[in-house]
């Protein structure tokens, strides 16, 4: 009988943990719509934005812009990692993490000072417990990002490569590509480059007041812009990973309360069949 109050006792517990991850993958669920809606909001402007600068530069407007200086060797390089605030999302940190690692040891094999910068709990706590230096970090981004905290994550970066400081900035975010798809990727922010692939190179344009005053005035806007994408596309991810993460707990769960379940079922009846030999044992020495 010990045996199956333990049982029992573990039921309860395994039936309170699936309420709890049902109800956490609910809540993703809900969060994941909203998300995948703002990253479908976001791609249209991006992709426009990058057509024109795709379609304005030109190799003789391109040595008169600071953030299109291509230096000859990358001696310092600063990279942006972006995790979320919270846990219980599967391997999802762990990966865009390992992303950041590989690109600073990679960054450092080749002789650049690589510093670190981190938006997010999940990646600053790391860091710090590993003992990396990090030049700035940023844990208040909350799960529906703005342009505005795009503007203070990139904009002291951004000075600091016009000023020559930087020779390259590159951001690691998870790629919303669906749901179940979100792989860790890096994108090189600084120096900028005509996107490849971009809607738009094939249209004219009237310019005015010209092509060199307005690529002076989109450029930090595609900066801003293209890490503004990274944030929400990271958002959604972590909805996404969270989400399935919770489901596989809900359904181990599920398949674990039918083990102890049977194992409750066999241990009872035995325990019965038990209490009716013993009686009918008892019957029998009494005649």
């Amino acid at each position: 009988m010990a045996k199956a109050r333990e049982l029992k006792g573990r039921i309860r517990t395994v039936q309170n943990t699936r309420k709890i991850t049902r109800t956490m993958e609910m809540v993703s669920t809900s969060k994941l719509k909203r998300a995948q809606d703002r990253v479908a909001a976001a791609r249209p402007y991006a992709e426009r934005l990058s057509g024109v600068i795709s379609r304005l530069l030109t190799p003789e407007l391109a040595g008169r812009y600071p953030l299109l200086r291509q230096p000859a060797q990358v001696r310092r390089a600063a990279v942006l990692l972006i995790t979320s605030n919270r846990g219980l999302a599967g391997a999802f940190n762990a990966n865009l993490i390992r992303e950041a690692r590989n690109l600073l040891a990679r960054l450092r094999s080749e002789g650049a000072e690589a510093e670190l910068h981190a938006a997010g709990k999940k990646g600053i706590q790391f860091f710090r417990f590993a003992g990396e230096a990090l030049h700035t970090s940023v844990s208040d981004v909350g799960d529906r990002p703005g342009a505005e905290d795009a503007q203070r994550l990139i904009d002291g970066l951004t000075q600091r490569f016009i000023d020559g400081e930087l020779d390259a900035v590159y951001v690691v975010y998870a790629k919303f590509n669906s749901a179940l798809s979100t792989p860790p990727t890096t994108m090189n922010l600084l120096p900028v480059v005509a996107p490849e692939g971009a809607e738009g190179g094939d249209l004219d344009y009237i310019l005015e007041p010209g092509a060199d005053e307005i690529l002076g005035r989109i450029l930090p806007l595609y900066v801003r812009n293209s890490v503004y994408r990274a944030l929400v596309e990271t958002s959604a991810a972590e909805h996404g990973a969270r989400r399935t993460a919770m489901k596989n707990a809900t359904d181990n769960a599920t398949d674990l309360l039918e083990s102890l379940s049977r194992t409750y079922n066999r241990v009872r009846q035995a325990a019965i069949t038990q209490e009716i030999a013993e009686i009918v044992g008892g019957a029998a020495a009494l005649e």
